[in-house]
């Protein structure tokens, strides 16, 4: 069997509103018809940077525009891609991004629906627990940054 491996960008964007932070997530039908949340993320063009890809990924994908603040991490899986015949092990590498400007309806087609979601809303509509370890990261750097009192109580 073909194997490659295949690197992604992408982020946690989030705001800071009085009532806490909320963050974008983005909803997509996989293969089999079922429909995924999870975190704004796509393939590093050539010539560009990681920084460069999470937030073109961002913007296409959820319709936003923010700054790299911190990198998050990084997860890795394989996946099949019945196209190409080939076993993938895919690396994504998350930032987290402040918002700057722009609106969720204004995401690619690639996307089913874009939404801002307070981040305990997130960690619970999140599809892959990779992911939901990424948003416990950024939730932690954000309690960090923001106190207890804006960010929400992370699990245990």
């Amino acid at each position: 069997m073909k194997t490659r491996k295949h690197t992604s960008s992408g982020g946690v964007i989030f705001k800071a509103k009085e009532d806490g932070i909320q963050v974008v997530l983005i909803s997509h039908h996989n293969q089999k018809g079922k429909l995924i949340w999870c975190l704004p993320k796509g393939s590093v063009e050539k010539g560009e940077t990681l920084q460069e890809t999470a937030i073109r990924e961002v913007r296409e994908e959820t319709g936003v525009v923010g700054r790299i603040l911190e990198k998050i991490g990084q997860i890795q899986y394989w996946f099949y891609s019945k196209e190409e015949e080939t076993k993938i092990f895919k690396t994504v590498h998350f930032y987290l991004l402040e918002y700057l400007k722009g609106d969720e309806k204004d995401h690619d087609s690639e996307v089913d629906e874009a939404r801002w979601v307070a981040v305990q809303q997130a960690l619970d509509m999140l599809t892959h627990g990779s992911e939901r370890a990424i948003m416990e990261k950024a939730a932690r750097y954000l309690i960090a940054t923001f106190g207890p009192k804006e960010a929400p109580p992370l699990p245990d």
